[in-house]
């Protein structure tokens, strides 16, 4: 197995911690305060209508949080294929890699920005191992 299959390997075990990790907080998150209590009832309270369809903003973060998890999910997936790939066919990974890479990237400025430190530190350790397994395919090929 090369190192870049074991970077990618460590990525989706890293990535599955992740969404656990989101899921749980984000499901079990209740605001400290009364007036962000008040903001979230008011946000799961208050509906309304999209083409005959009854929607509340609470309902779309929930949506959204739980895109999140889907998609940290698939990314442990991408990962573990990305594994596979740069082992045996590492030609095939090309700019792949490397964009996942970017994803990554841009997770650690969105998190630090919007959420909090944890989520930042996981996306910038995922874009550290990311990046190194994608110049280890690159330099494979070469």
């Amino acid at each position: 197995m090369s190192r870049a299959t074991t970077l990618y390997r460590i990525c989706a075990f890293v990535l599955l911690l992740f969404a656990a990790g989101h899921t749980f907080g984000f499901l079990t998150f209740e605001a400290s305060t009364a007036d962000g209590r008040a903001v979230f009832q008011s946000m799961t309270a208050v509906h309304f209508q999209v083409r005959g369809s009854s929607f509340s903003y609470g309902g779309f973060y929930t949506g959204f949080g739980l895109s999140i998890t889907a998609y940290l999910l698939f990314f442990a997936f991408l990962s573990w294929q990305l594994g596979t790939l740069a082992n045996t066919h590492p030609e095939v990974v090309g700019f792949l890699g490397w964009a996942f890479c970017g994803v990554q990237v841009a997770s650690v400025a969105l998190s630090w920005t919007y959420f909090s430190a944890a989520p930042a530190v996981f996306s910038g350790v995922l874009s550290l191992l990311l990046g190194w397994a994608a110049w280890l395919t690159e330099r494979s090929i070469v």
